[in-house]
């Protein structure tokens, strides 16, 4: 088998990115003006359902153009959802037509600027699509090797996220080092205790040199939702009281809109009406009327557009504020660091346990890793670094094209496999 392009996809629940290698060079593609990665994102215009990707996408929401924001699409697949659809402008759409829309006009992107068509592709996944459930883990596989089928790529390769990294770093490294490759991204945290050396970059087979890999559905998305939970929320009558015998208003408007893939099923009549019932009785309508509010202007991703930013500011600082004027001109929610580390420490300890169990599985101990790679935008967070750091007290560090490096390794592997 033999082709002169070779091509990695890194499609991610936050951002994606897409690499080619050639027999000389393996290098990012832009694939939204000059950017190199693209958000995962879409906006369907009300209009004539025009879908538009990635900032593009996010900035029409955000500007309050009528239509519908879609993000967090990884996390569909493998789901019951993939199968039944969603309604988009009064149009029932289905996932696999989604998420193709979005591939492909990365595809023919990379396309336009390498001058040639791509066939053959290496599409990374993480350790693990659905925790504990292995079929719905497969079904989640060939739903995206089917849609990467569809769009042309004649042979489709996959490649753990976390691999992928770490053949991206190899080529800088010095002798032999055994590395833990720390993949936190918006959707799913991923290990892998691998053998890295420039020796072993070119070989084809590289099953022994990887001893281990683990994986759990938890990311940048998660802590969203708990810093939403905790800190926004609130502010829309969470845990709020109703009617004569003292209840809490229902919780589940709450959760819906803390999570980026569940927001959507939020904007139905039934919900507004029912919200609109209880504020009759609520004992606190200031906050619950915020609620109608968002519900009814369909600012729920907006909402959460503002915890993100929250979390990604308090990266390097001790507190920040968000201003959600869109609901109530007055309303500014201040939050310290301390207080999102305290929303998000269960699930940041699941994550590190994952990482422990990796390195039991490989038979190995903290003090032997060498090198630790870390990649995707949840290994920002402060709490994080600070586990981590810990765990692995010795070793070096590697931090380089956080948002890059799976969609560079995987065009090396696609290399590696078709040339």
């Amino acid at each position: 088998m033999t082709t002169s392009v070779f091509c990695g996809i890194d499609f991610g629940t936050s951002n994606s990115s897409l690499a080619v290698a050639n027999q000389n060079d393996v290098f990012l593609v832009p694939v939204e003006n000059d950017n190199q990665t693209i958000p995962s994102a879409m906006f369907f215009a009300r209009k004539d359902n025009h879908a538009y990707f990635g900032r593009e996408a996010t900035e029409r929401f955000l500007t309050r153009q009528p239509g519908r924001l879609m993000r967090s699409l990884k996390r569909v697949l493998g789901s019951s959802a993939m199968r039944q659809g969603t309604m988009v402008n009064g149009e029932l759409m289905k996932f696999d037509q989604i998420i193709a829309a979005f591939l492909d006009q990365m595809k023919r992107k990379a396309e336009a600027d390498c001058g040639t068509e791509l066939r053959h592709v290496v599409m990374g996944r993480p350790v693990h699509f659905v925790d504990n459930d292995a079929a719905a883990d497969q079904r989640a596989e060939n739903e995206l090797k089917q849609i990467a089928k569809n769009l042309g790529f004649e042979h489709v390769g996959f490649q753990f996220e976390p691999i992928a990294a770490a053949f991206a770093h190899e080529a800088r490294v010095s002798g032999e080092k055994l590395a833990m490759v720390v993949d936190l991204g918006g959707g799913t945290s991923d290990f892998t205790i691998i053998r890295l050396s420039r020796e072993n970059a070119t070989k084809h087979d590289r099953n022994e040199d990887i001893l281990a890999n683990t994986g759990v559905r938890l990311g940048g998305n998660d802590f969203d939702r708990d810093l939403s939970l905790a800190e926004m929320m609130p502010e829309l009558g969470f845990r709020s009281k109703y009617g004569t015998k003292n209840l809490e208003v229902p919780s589940y408007h709450y959760f819906d809109l803390s999570e980026w893939s569940k927001v959507n099923f939020l904007y139905t009549n039934r919900i507004l009406f029912q919200a609109k019932q209880l504020l009759r009785e609520t004992h606190d309508p200031v906050r619950y009327g915020r609620l109608i509010n968002v519900l009814e202007q369909e600012t729920g991703h907006a909402v959460l557009a503002e915890t993100e930013k929250i979390k990604i500011g308090l990266a390097s600082s001790e507190s920040f504020a968000a201003t959600l004027g869109f609901i109530d001109q007055d309303l500014r929610i201040d939050v310290a660091r301390k207080d999102f580390d305290a929303a998000i420490i269960t699930k940041t300890e699941r994550i590190v346990q994952s990482a422990r169990e990796c390195l039991q599985a490989a038979g190995v101990t903290p003090e032997s890793i060498g090198l630790v790679i870390m990649t995707g935008g949840s290994t920002e967070i402060p709490l994080i670094q600070q586990h981590f750091r810990q765990l692995f007290p010795a070793a070096e560090w590697s931090e380089e094209n956080k948002l890059s490096s799976v969609g560079l390794g995987l065009a090396y592997d696609a290399r590696n496999r078709f040339s």
